[in-house]
């Protein structure tokens, strides 16, 4: 049954040396394997090292995304309301908040998925990737808002097309 179920090549006394082989060297190796990557410091049973507790990181950090995601609202509204370009400080604002929200929500996908506990090399990498790609958005939503037409008004435009 086992012969009829493996290709030809698995089926021959070679294929038998080979699967037993790596099956040894799998058996033998000193560290667990992991799908997703290989845990360089202790084990998936080990406690995490909690930070020290903090309020700007704890509660305040919680009410500022909260404030910041009910925030949008109004702002993408006043945008729709305003006339063109009149306003900059609201593209502004508008602009500031549209990153920092995008900036949070990308954080927290590293910090859940590469946790650098896990991908030692790979975390840090995506982080400050991460924080490079928002300073050059940063840098992109302010050249378009004072060298262009500014996010209201690309919103207007965007609504009335």
């Amino acid at each position: 049954l086992l012969r009829s179920m493996l290709p030809r090549t698995f089926a021959s006394a070679t294929g038998r040396n080979v699967l037993r082989s790596a099956s040894q060297v799998r058996a033998s190796s000193t560290t667990q394997y992991v799908p997703g990557g290989p845990i360089i410091k202790g084990t998936v049973n080990d406690p995490i090292e909690f930070p020290p507790p903090s309020r700007t990181h704890g509660s305040y950090h919680w009410v500022f995304e909260r404030l910041l995601a009910a925030s949008l609202i109004p702002m993408t509204a006043a945008a729709f309301v305003t006339s063109e370009s009149s306003y900059p400080v609201l593209d502004g604002l508008l602009g500031l908040s549209l990153v920092m929200h995008s900036h949070i929500g990308f954080d927290s996908m590293i910090v859940d998925y590469v946790h650098k506990r896990k991908f030692p090399i790979l975390g840090p990498v995506m982080t400050w990737t991460l924080r490079t790609a928002m300073v050059g958005v940063l840098v992109g939503v302010y050249q378009f808002n004072t060298n262009d037409i500014g996010l209201t008004e690309l919103i207007a435009k965007v609504w009335t097309a």
